[in-house]
């Protein structure tokens, strides 16, 4: 079985800010793909690394408007079409009556549609990831190159991440 995983070239860093200054020099030199891996989020990262906007809160506003039209439907099916009862002369269509439910349907979805999207996005769950360096959740960081990526030439990365003051420099899968 081919593995999922790909190989490339990881550089270890113990610090933020040469963590920060190689993502930016990855990214000038040319490289796309490459990964910025980190146990916690780094101030000025998305930038350093080039990273757009995720596509994430577009699924979450199309989710919640979803929400919010089957909240106003299933309230005024159930009350004014299926099981209209009129009560004290009340009208069958109450918008301020269906409020917390078109409220709490719009959140529900919004929530469950913003998680399975991460899920997605993040390609969780991941069955028995390669490790590069076990601290990386911790104390370390590391950027890690693929094989694929554009002008990838194993020499010139090395020299590049030794340059850059890296401590650790692994030929890896991620």
């Amino acid at each position: 079985m081919a593995s999922q995983y790909t190989r490339g070239i990881a550089g270890i860093w113990l610090d933020e800010a040469g963590i920060l200054k190689a993502a930016r020099k990855t990214r000038e030199a040319g490289f796309q793909k490459f990964d910025a891996i980190s146990g916690y989020p780094i101030h000025g990262m998305e930038e350093a690394c080039g990273i757009k906007r995720s596509w994430i809160p577009y699924v979450t506003f199309v989710a919640a408007l979803v929400g919010l039209t089957g909240g106003l439907a299933l309230t005024w099916w159930t009350s004014a079409v299926n099981w209209a009862v009129n009560v004290g002369g009340k009208p069958f269509f109450s918008l301020p009556a269906f409020v917390p439910i078109m409220f709490e349907l719009t959140i529900l979805f919004a929530a469950l549609c913003s998680v399975g999207a991460l899920f997605v996005a993040c390609r969780i769950p991941r069955m028995d990831p390669p490790i590069i360096d076990p601290d990386l959740s911790s104390h370390k960081f590391a950027i890690f190159i693929p094989h694929d990526d554009v002008g990838y030439d194993e020499a010139r990365i090395e020299k590049m991440f030794k340059d850059l003051g890296a401590t650790e420099i692994k030929r890896t899968e991620y």
